[in-house]
């Protein structure tokens, strides 16, 4: 392989989005094969482009199938295992911010951070013979923030679908999840911690720390590191 791979999404506003950074640091995009296609091809830049979900960018950069990728850094951090090991944020992009949070039921007046969710939890615990149920798509980041918290009367729910509704329907009485404004939390009766933001995440251009890298294609890494450096001025 002589060239770096970049993958970029492949769908949706973040696509747009991501096209339009590029074309304003001087590498507009083309994309091969129409909209169906799945690769691409930017100007200035020889690189292999590729069309991907979010989810499989933060993949290929974290096992090291992809050299750079634009993609969300909560999935970054979520699905990496050894986190700053396996990947370099190179820079946020300013768009797709959203934040990982804990939330609990508006109906818990006495639950307002993660000290007194810890404190419910064990009250929780002695009154109904179980743990307090946590709803989330985001498993590492929960894990590694409920312990830094000293949070441990808890048991994860893995959530398919729709978490803000998993304490209305029963199956979870607390979730991590992801939001933008925090209405749709609300509207399903919940409330953020007071220090229950785990991570304010954004669109970011990652590099990937395990991806084996062609000398061939240093010339193409500099020239891209060199114009977003100097988009940067």
């Amino acid at each position: 392989m002589t060239r770096f791979t970049l993958a970029i999404p492949s769908k949706g506003r973040l696509k747009e989005q991501t096209e339009a950074w590029l074309a304003g640091i001087g590498h507009p995009v083309r994309q091969i094969g129409g909209e169906r296609g799945y690769t691409a091809e930017i100007e200035g830049l020889d690189a292999e482009v590729r069309l991907l979900s979010a989810r499989e960018i933060a993949e290929g950069l974290i096992e090291g199938s992809l050299h750079f990728g634009v993609t969300g850094e909560d999935l970054l951090y979520d699905l990496s295992p050894d986190g700053p090991e396996d990947f370099r944020v190179v820079q946020r992009l300013g768009f797709g911010p959203a934040d990982v949070v804990v939330a609990v039921p508006q109906a818990w007046l006495d639950v307002d951070t993660m000290a007194d969710l810890e404190a419910a939890g064990a009250a929780f615990r002695k009154a109904h013979h179980r743990r307090l149920r946590v709803a989330t798509k985001y498993l590492r980041l929960t894990r590694r923030y409920f312990a830094q918290k000293s949070v441990g009367e808890y048991r994860l729910v893995e959530s398919a679908g729709a978490t803000e509704a998993a304490p209305s329907t029963g199956t979870a009485d607390v979730i991590v999840d992801i939001t933008t404004t925090g209405a749709t939390l609300r509207a399903n009766g919940l409330k953020i911690l007071s220090d229950g933001v785990i991570l304010s995440s954004q669109a970011s251009l990652a590099q990937s720390l395990k991806a084996a890298w062609p000398a061939a294609a240093e010339a193409a890494k500099t020239a891209l590191l060199r114009a977003i450096s100097g988009a940067d001025h």
